[in-house]
């Protein structure tokens, strides 16, 4: 009797401890970014975050901050590193002010389309420079999301590089985008993403450079009378994760991470591909000269006045893109 006494008691016992433990701990988490809430790169931003919760079990619970809520897009990839923020999606061109060559897609020209950005992000000569990137900094990129074709809108038409001497010109407060400005004796202006509207309404600037998804939403067709053409950038959108998130997921928990993600931006990309084929035209109804330029103008001058060593940028990791079909 004393025995069973003493196994029912140690079964109480530990009864008692499965019932006063706590359930699994939930991991919240801050995902920011610059863009409006209209745009592909928010929606498909919120179905990842609750995509994740639903497969990691509830958990983790992601939050998504948009529309510069939680700073600008320098102060987000700062805050990568400070563990302010745990996740956003920014251009490449604030990751490489770390490892520069990974930045070498912004060299103006680059891609042929979105198609071959897009094939580079998968391709291992791209791993190479991510895996980079992370043994530098810290931060796990998961997934590549098509940006669009950078374009130039402004108050002042031209029709080639020689045009564009003397133009403001809003470009973001990072080396990659000044080529183009620089290149064709323009007055380059970093001004922050979110008060570009401002600047091209009051004058501050007489033009700015984005892709026509980009002007769309954030209506800088507004402010300007004419969109050109240039086409200077295809640009991207890399899913980030800060290293105080990425190295204490698990394997499976990481993986689920960059599935999630990578689906997203699969699903961003096609949207704004679709959107981005109809603006040229839209724009035309509404009233704005909507125009191509002489392309190799730009080229040309670009060649012969930035280098790639200038900019960071390897020549042959920028080979390997070409080599990409």
């Amino acid at each position: 009797m004393r025995l069973l006494s003493k196994l029912m008691l140690i079964v109480v016992g530990a009864a008692a401890l499965v019932v006063g433990a706590p359930a699994s701990a939930q991991t919240k988490l801050k995902w920011a970014h610059v863009y409006e809430t209209s745009e592909p790169y928010h929606k498909w931003s919120v179905w990842a975050a609750q995509e994740i919760e639903k497969r990691t079990n509830g958990r983790y619970h992601v939050d998504v901050f948009p529309a510069s809520s939680l700073g600008k897009e320098s102060d987000l990839n700062q805050g990568l590193t400070l563990g302010t923020v745990d996740m956003i999606i920014s251009g490449l061109s604030f990751a490489a002010r770390t490892t520069p060559r990974i930045g070498v897609g912004y060299y103006p020209y680059t891609f042929r389309d979105g198609d071959h950005l897009i094939a580079w992000s998968k391709s291992p000569a791209f791993a190479e420079l991510t895996d980079e990137y992370r043994n530098k900094s810290g931060i796990q990129i998961t997934a590549m999301t098509y940006y669009g074709v950078r374009q130039t809108t402004s108050n002042r038409d031209f029709n080639d590089c020689a045009g564009m001497k003397g133009l403001k010109m809003r470009v973001p407060d990072v080396p990659a985008y000044l080529a183009l400005p620089k290149s064709c004796g323009a007055n380059p202006t970093p001004i922050a993403f979110a008060e570009v509207y401002l600047a091209l309404q009051n004058g501050t600037v007489d033009a700015q450079e984005n892709p026509l998804t980009t002007i769309e939403a954030k209506k800088f067709y507004e402010v300007q009378k004419f969109i050109i053409l240039t086409g200077h950038i295809v640009d991207s959108l890399a899913t980030q994760i800060a290293p105080h998130v990425w190295s204490k997921l698990s394997d499976a928990d990481k993986k689920t991470f960059v599935d999630v993600t990578r689906e997203a931006a699969a699903s961003a990309t096609a949207d704004i591909k679709k959107r981005e084929g109809e603006l040229a035209d839209e724009f035309r109804k509404k009233g704005l000269n909507v125009h191509v330029v002489d392309k190799k103008s730009f080229q040309d001058a670009i060649l012969k006045n930035v280098t790639f060593e200038s900019m960071g940028y390897s020549k042959a990791d920028w080979d390997k893109i070409q080599a990409i079909k």
